[in-house]
């Protein structure tokens, strides 16, 4: 078995999801296909949603209506059977009178992830039926079935694996269609795993099934060395390892949800990920394999917040860090970089939802200093930190660019550089020269 997962932009327009339909053809044995919104609807309901939460209820409606309209048109062009037509234009209809209803509820957060769910509660419907219309057999399997989170909103591996399998059990088709991005919360209501979640659902599901392989199918052929909006002559990686690609997902390549590598690490199954426009191409394979030593890919994390803490010495050193990291805990703030001394320690965070709290707090025993706008610069590659010569390399073309901070050997995989965000595209630039 295989899992199969494509974006918004594959399933963008009638003629992509005819085109994701071959795709799938052309992939032998039993498959689940983990499909995104169609590209533009989640940032649209998010739009509607925002519009309730500032009680703008009109103009949430008038949002709708357009959307509404544009899944008219993209019905009667998928499907060339009147029937088919004319039953999924019934369905849209009673979609967009529910997104109404919604609207009309008093706004609170479950409003909110039921508006944002929608997207690929569409896209599911259509395709599955799309490929009925074709001669095709699938089934559609509700990811609200199985998909399941604990009670701190991270996925909960070992109830998806349970209702997974027994759900898939009972269903004999070798195409099985859901939806990535949604979930159900501890406490059953609909919720989701955070932008570009739908990689996410893919891995997760691969990973509980111990799949031969997970396709991410993308608008891009694989993971670059370096970021192609940015950067001129960039090229695919034909191979990256779990920890090299974990890496770059977090610290800022957007081809992969930044979490969606660990269960497929967890569980040593592949991940591939694959160009959509161009089907034939090789595209990155993600597995256990690794090439020691070798400059891979740089990666850019933007709008980034540095944070220098120093302690008033009311704090011995051992005290210090534990008092600084408890604030971050309490406030569930991650942290990306960090460099220490005995009575000081700069780190950096990309989530600056509860800054003002973090700093009263750690205000109370330490001055505290604050940086916005900087941007983390990732290199990657297994062992690179021990190479000969790398570093060198690296503050050689980092010369004339103000380094704000630097973590060397922290991680076998990376080395990082923050730095102000005006020079986040000419450090790219000249690291990429340099290196490669």
């Amino acid at each position: 078995m295989k899992v199969l997962k494509f974006g918004g932009t594959s399933v963008g327009s009638p003629e992509r999801m005819m085109q994701v339909a071959d795709i799938i053809a052309g992939v032998q044995g039993k498959k689940i296909v983990v499909l995104s919104a169609v590209s533009g609807t989640t940032n649209t309901l998010v739009s509607m949603s925002d519009y309730c939460e500032n009680e703008q209820k009109d103009e949430a409606k008038k949002v709708a209506e357009e959307l509404h309209s544009k899944y008219h048109e993209f019905v009667k062009n998928l499907y060339k059977d009147e029937a088919y037509v004319k039953s999924n234009i019934e369905f849209i209809d009673q979609k967009f009178s529910d997104i109404n209803n919604l609207i009309e509820e008093r706004f609170t957060e479950q409003v909110a992830k039921m508006f944002v769910a929608q997207g690929e509660l569409i896209s599911t419907h259509l395709f599955t039926e799309y490929l009925s219309s074709i001669g095709k057999s699938a089934v559609l399997l509700p990811a609200l079935d199985f998909m399941a989170l604990d009670e701190y909103a991270e996925p909960d591996l070992k109830t998806t694996k349970v209702k997974l399998e027994n759900l898939l059990s009972s269903l004999d088709e070798n195409v099985i269609v859901t939806q990535g991005y949604i979930a159900r919360n501890a406490a059953g209501g609909t919720d989701n795993l955070r932008r570009g979640g739908s990689d996410y659902t893919a891995t997760i599901v691969g990973a509980v099934l111990k799949v031969e392989e997970v396709q991410i199918w993308t608008d891009i052929d694989g993971m670059h060395n370096n970021d192609p909006r940015l950067v001129d002559n960039t090229r695919p990686l034909a191979h990256l390892s779990f920890e090299e690609a974990s890496e770059l997902a977090y610290f800022g390549a957007k081809v992969l949800h930044p979490s969606c590598i660990v269960p497929a690490q967890m569980n040593e199954v592949p991940v591939r990920i694959k160009n959509t426009m161009d089907p034939e191409a090789h595209g990155t394979l993600i597995s256990n394999e690794t090439e020691p030593e070798k400059v891979k890919a740089l990666a850019a994390k933007d709008h980034i917040t540095a944070i220098k803490i120093k302690s008033n010495r009311m704090v011995m050193a051992y005290g210090f860090l534990k008092r600084v990291f408890e604030v971050f805990e309490k406030y569930r703030t991650p942290i990306d970089m960090i460099t220490t001394s005995e009575i000081a320690v700069s780190l950096t965070i990309d989530n600056s939802d509860h800054l003002k709290e973090i700093i009263e707090e750690i205000g109370k025993y330490a001055t505290v200093e604050v940086d916005r706008e900087q941007a983390i610069i990732c290199i990657v590659g297994d062992h690179i930190a021990s190479r000969k010569g790398v570093g060198t390399a690296i503050f050689e073309a980092m010369e004339e660019i103000p380094i704000r901070m630097i973590s060397y050997g922290g991680s076998r995989n990376n080395i990082s550089l923050l730095v102000p965000h005006d020079y986040m595209k000419d450090s790219l630039i000249k690291l990429h020269k340099a290196l490669f």
